[in-house]
């Protein structure tokens, strides 16, 4: 455990400066000042992690592009398995594409929300943690949020809930309560991701793996949440909304090509003028002038002199045999005795 006490450090360092700055506006003893600092560490968190967000964006939207390619490869393969693993490594590899990176937002803030898991225990427990004082940690333990005490979970007993002087039922109904937002709120985002950012022509297990995943988070979420304080509820939820938030305005400003987003951001451009279409005129002319193009130009004289014995050329001082058709062509027979002139005349 000692490895990880830097980093309770700083997760109470933050929650305390933060707590310093709303104790000038609340009091200091209140849930909304303790409240708020736990809200403000998941906003600072969560804009640190932005650069991490936009490689995330970057390799979903890579690994949508490569959907195609990648059923190909699970069909060609698809009775060996070591050749499929090897030839999509080198899919991966060739388009520089890190299927993790995806998950990178998700695992880069897990140690801050364990730490704040670990922060919250010891208060309930009246321990000193991190930088907090033994003050700091009784006013922590005083703050209430409806009733329900940062530190209190749905499965404390009355007892232990009695010393942090809140009731069973005001725990329980504040946990319930919060633990439905955030399974609704995680459900409504990965939702969002699949009805409006991907390209659904095309179907393939990622898309199968992500509309099983919009199920089992909110799942998951709810079988945890009974065992989380109310403080690291608050966290996660906070963090949910904020995804969200996120997501829509990247789905809305850059969605995938071929998704309903796509289509929808098309439209909207179109309607403000932003993106002018081609005239009908235009496209049939480009439609045309291949095929223009594709007609010779120029002919050789043999090539004249062939198509045009059926229709000789204007102008063309070519004699005309006798007789039409076939026989026009012909040599003319040597004439007969009887049509050679009578040469005794002219003597």
């Amino acid at each position: 455990m000692g490895i990880l006490n830097p980093l309770y450090d700083a997760v109470s360092w933050i929650i305390v400066q933060f707590h310093s700055l709303y104790g000038l506006v609340f009091d200091k003893d209140s849930g909304l000042a303790w409240g708020l600092s736990i809200v403000s560490l998941v906003v600072l968190i969560r804009i640190c992690l932005i650069p991490l967000f936009v490689k995330q964006i970057k390799a979903t939207r890579n690994m949508q592009a490569l959907q195609p390619k990648m059923k190909a490869i699970q069909e060609r393969y698809k009775n060996d398995k070591q050749r499929q693993s090897e030839e999509m490594m080198k899919l991966y590899k060739e388009t520089g594409t890190n299927p993790l990176s995806s998950c990178l937002p998700i695992l880069a803030q897990s140690p801050f929300f364990f730490s704040l898991y670990h922060v919250l225990s010891n208060i309930a427990q009246g321990h000193q943690v991190g930088v907090l004082s033994a003050q700091q940690v009784a006013s922590a333990q005083k703050a209430h949020i409806f009733g329900a005490p940062l530190a209190a979970k749905f499965t404390d007993g009355a007892d232990k809930l009695a010393s942090l002087g809140a009731s069973v039922t005001d725990v329980r109904i504040v946990t319930i309560v919060m633990i439905v937002l955030m399974s609704a709120s995680q459900f409504y985002t990965q939702r969002q991701l699949m009805t409006k950012n991907v390209d659904m022509t095309v179907k393939t297990p990622f898309m199968q793996q992500q509309k099983m995943l919009m199920y089992v988070f909110p799942i998951m979420f709810a079988v945890f949440g009974i065992n989380f304080p109310v403080g690291v509820l608050i966290y996660w939820l906070t963090t949910n909304v904020w995804t969200m938030g996120q997501q829509m305005f990247v789905i809305r400003r850059n969605p995938t090509p071929g998704s309903l987003a796509y289509n929808q951001r098309q439209e909207r451009l179109k309607a403000k003028g932003m993106l002018k279409e081609e005239p009908v005129a235009a496209k049939e002319a480009q439609d045309v002038a291949p095929v223009k193009r594709a007609q010779p130009k120029r002919q050789t004289k043999s090539q004249r002199q062939t198509g045009g014995s059926a229709q000789p050329a204007a102008g063309s001082s070519k004699p005309k045999q006798g007789g039409g058709g076939a026989a026009g062509n012909k040599p003319p027979r040597p004439s007969s005795g009887a049509d050679k002139p009578n040469l005794s005349k002219k003597k």
